[in-house]
């Protein structure tokens, strides 16, 4: 599967055969644009979510994040989970100012440390997360600004370079028309892009649903924290 990204983190033979048979359990995983940058670094990656995924590509599991987790999260090399953000993110805030979303990320966290495994939780700016990293669609070359926090426990990880952004998203604001070289990836209206436009801004490609691409966050970003946590345990062993 060709790549989308152009950023400090190409993929590798190398990377992938680290990866390879290590498994990785991406929680709250959506139409799995997190797995797909773990699977893209040769890890064996299975998918939990609550609601249907038809258009999840690895192996998926429909079941309570938290459940799942209590019960197999020990069984993994590595977790990654991505609790709902509506919770916490502007549009909460703003347009669906008064509606209630579940906050998952406590209950998540105290499970997984529990379970002494590796793991990574991942939400948006805003978030109760600690912020042990944050990424940005402009480290890896992408159409999409799309800031997230990671909170990173088991190893270490660090950011690639933040690099100046390159104009403004574009779209209309307050009735004027905006063009830029980034797209914003939600909602329907006020002229965000065609599907393909955010298919390639995102680097997401075995899914054409507008409201799983919106949900999903880049391939790139998770590829960068299993290239990382492969070079720290990697470095682990040699020492």
């Amino acid at each position: 599967m060709p790549l989308r990204w152009g950023g400090d983190l190409p993929v590798t033979t190398t990377t992938a055969l680290a990866g390879r048979g290590l498994q990785l359990l991406d929680l709250c995983c959506c139409a799995g644009g997190a797995s797909m940058g773990y699977h893209r670094a040769g890890f064996d990656v299975t998918g939990v979510d609550i609601a249907p995924q038809p258009h999840y590509p690895f192996r998926f599991v429909q079941a309570d994040a938290l459940e799942y987790a209590a019960q197999h999260a020990a069984s993994f090399d590595l977790v990654h989970a991505s609790p709902p953000c509506q919770q916490h993110c502007a549009l909460t805030k703003g347009t669906n100012h008064g509606r209630t979303y579940p906050d998952l990320v406590a209950e998540l966290r105290d499970i997984l440390t529990a379970a002494r495994v590796p793991f990574v939780l991942e939400n948006v700016q805003g978030s109760p997360l600690r912020r042990d990293m944050t990424l940005c669609g402009e480290m890896f070359g992408l159409g999409v600004i799309r800031h997230r926090y990671f909170e990173i426990h088991g190893f270490t990880a660090t950011a690639p370079t933040h690099r100046p952004h390159r104009g403004r998203v574009a779209g209309m604001r307050h009735g004027r028309w905006y063009s830029g070289p980034y797209f914003a990836v939600y909602g329907c209206g006020g002229g965000k892009g065609t599907i393909p436009q955010w298919q390639q801004a995102m680097g997401i490609d075995w899914t054409d649903v507008r409201r799983e691409i919106a949900e999903a966050i880049p391939p790139a970003y998770t590829h960068h924290i299993a290239h990382q946590y492969l070079t720290a345990t990697h470095a682990g062993a040699a020492a």
